[in-house]
């Protein structure tokens, strides 16, 4: 969990947000694994070391059933380019597809074209109709 902590502050960084990380490798630890994981997490390594990672957990549609939610896909930057995001993309299918999933979804910033467009070559629908909500921490206290 060590280098998947290293690889969200890495991405936290790419997305001009790194005071939004509030995790540590404790909490990754105790959510990644045991009898109640709440996440999986696919691994990419060059030489022993990782580089990539596709972190995802089982969701549920109420119009389809079982689906898998991508929360981050992220290669280092001294990576890209060399067919990794391909290769945990399509390990991430093909582990969507055994498990029965109806749907992949995730999230892209609008801002960041190449993800667009690497995104693109897997056929994905845009969804421009629907809004994201978010209620946080401070929120969810008060009830």
């Amino acid at each position: 969990m060590k280098d998947v902590m290293a690889l969200i502050r890495e991405l936290a960084e790419f997305e001009k947000a790194p005071e939004a990380v509030d995790i540590d490798i404790a909490q990754l630890e105790k959510d990644g694994f045991g009898a109640e994981a709440v996440f999986k997490v696919l691994l990419a390594k060059v030489e022993n070391r990782v580089v990539g990672m596709a972190l995802y957990y089982p969701a549920y549609s109420t119009w389809k059933g079982r689906m898998v939610y991508l929360e981050d896909l992220y290669v280092k930057a001294s990576h890209r380019n060399n067919g990794i995001a391909t290769q945990l993309m399509n390990a991430l299918i093909s582990k969507s597809k055994k498990w029965g999933a109806k749907r992949v979804k995730w999230q892209v910033l609008d801002w960041n074209e190449t993800a667009i467009q690497f995104y693109k070559k897997f056929n994905v629908q845009f969804d421009s109709e629907w809004v994201n909500c978010d209620l946080y921490e401070e929120e969810i206290q008060k009830y």
